[in-house]
């Protein structure tokens, strides 16, 4: 399948999943929990896909799963312009502490779920 499709079909369930997790979770928050919650599980999906993807070695099939996957689900999943416009606009209100903890935690926080994601998929490939 051409790269461009695997990306955009990716990309769109990606984007849908993380519109339908808004939804549900973002009605009247000061704290944007939803992106929060998007980012963090995406950064864990993508270190252990990235695992998976290893053990495969470089397959055609493991540079399609990777595009599809990677590129295009958990990039279209994870949102880091709407951490970007959540922190400014939470920086520009009266919730300055909020909106640096916010970017802060957020940015530390993906670093170790996709540090987790990593430790589990080497654990679970063992």
């Amino acid at each position: 399948m051409r790269p461009f499709i695997l990306v955009a079909v990716g990309g769109a369930a990606g984007t849908l999943s993380r519109h339908g997790i808004a939804e549900v979770l973002d009605p009247g928050l000061q704290f944007p929990l939803a992106t929060f919650l998007v980012n963090m599980t995406g950064s864990f999906a993508l270190g252990a896909l990235l695992v998976v993807l290893l053990v495969r070695e470089q397959t055609t099939s493991a540079d399609q799963w990777r595009l599809l996957l990677g590129t295009g689900l958990l990039g279209g999943y994870t949102t880091y312009s709407a951490l970007a416009v959540e922190t400014d606009a939470l920086l520009r209100g009266e919730h300055v502490a909020l909106g640096l903890a916010y970017a802060g935690g957020s940015v530390l926080a993906g670093l170790l779920a996709a540090l987790a994601g990593i430790v589990t998929a080497r654990a679970m490939i063992r």
